[in-house]
């Protein structure tokens, strides 16, 4: 894949965060992993990010995190892009983790800033520097969540970093529009922005996203496709309509810890993906109620 500046969508238009699935012991389930991406590659999703923040990265060995994405990738088929989430707040095992990344063949890598430690700006730019000096060919997607980190990578640093080649993407998870304002005034056309928030996917891509790394993309792929290719085509009413109807769904599935509402939702929808690995738990009956409501009333395509 190209590290060649872009201002199209280096890895597709809608990208499914995937859920990691567990067994009733609590062992991943490569299997089922492999089937549920070969679903939502029919389900209109572009391409996948495996073992992200809805993936339960944290709770992940390496080794299963290898395991899901060999298993992913063969699924895949060459379909659509695979990335690997390969951050840390170790930065020699982020490095390590993305050289592996590269050697199994991922089409790019997810690549979260340091979290815990809250290193100052010098600190995350020399961070993501080493992590992309490490696998020179593979495209780096940026990830800012400070919800999760405690920390945030400045518009002013991004910049910087794209003097690295293959530093192509950014996943803004912020919570906020403002973050992908600053960051195109800063680097235009240079970086690939992609909404980290379901609800803010529409208000993204008005502002200059390319596209959306969706976690609502599990139940309703076909959705967001509509929605994304409406604004794309010009057809804002209808790509307004689309949002309207997907917000409760991308609301619910953030009511409380990603991926807890989701992993419920994918239950009811008929995969029983199992539960989160602690300290995160089963969705409660009330979460459950809101999102059965939703899912019996999200309108088809």
């Amino acid at each position: 894949m190209s590290t060649a500046p872009c201002s199209a969508a280096p890895f597709g238009r809608v990208l499914t965060a995937l859920v990691t699935p567990f067994a009733a012991d609590g062992a991943v389930d490569v299997d089922l992993a492999a089937r549920l991406a070969d679903h939502l590659i029919g389900q209109g999703s572009d391409g996948l990010v495996v073992c992200g923040t809805t993936g339960e990265s944290p709770t992940l060995s390496w080794e299963e995190q290898h395991r899901l994405l060999a298993a992913v990738r063969e699924a895949v088929a060459g379909r659509g892009p695979v990335l690997a989430g390969s951050g840390s707040n170790c930065t020699a095992e982020a490095v390590e983790a993305t050289r592996e990344a590269a050697a199994l063949g991922a089409d790019g890598a997810l690549v979260v800033v340091p979290y815990y430690n809250r290193p100052p700006q010098a600190g995350l730019e020399a961070h993501f520097r080493a992590v992309a000096a490490a696998a020179p060919d593979l495209p780096l997607m940026l990830y800012n969540i400070p919800s999760r980190t405690g920390c945030s990578v400045a518009p002013e640093t991004v910049v910087r970093l794209l003097d690295c080649p293959n530093v192509v993407s950014f996943k803004a998870a912020s919570g906020t529009t403002e973050e992908v304002s600053q960051l195109r005034a800063l680097c235009g056309d240079r970086l690939a922005i992609y909404s980290g928030d379901d609800a803010l996917t529409l208000p993204m891509m008005a502002l200059g996203a390319v596209g959306v790394v969706s976690v609502a993309s599990h139940l309703a792929g076909p959705q967001i496709r509509a929605m994304v290719s409406a604004f794309l085509a010009g057809d804002h009413d209808a790509a307004l309509a689309w949002h309207e109807a997907l917000l409760p769904l991308g609301k619910a599935l953030f009511c409380t810890t990603n991926p807890i509402p989701v992993k419920a939702a994918l239950e009811l929808s008929g995969w029983p993906v199992g539960a989160p690995r602690l300290p995160l738990l089963s969705a409660d009956s009330d979460v459950r109620q809101r999102l059965s409501s939703i899912l019996a009333a999200l309108r088809p395509t």
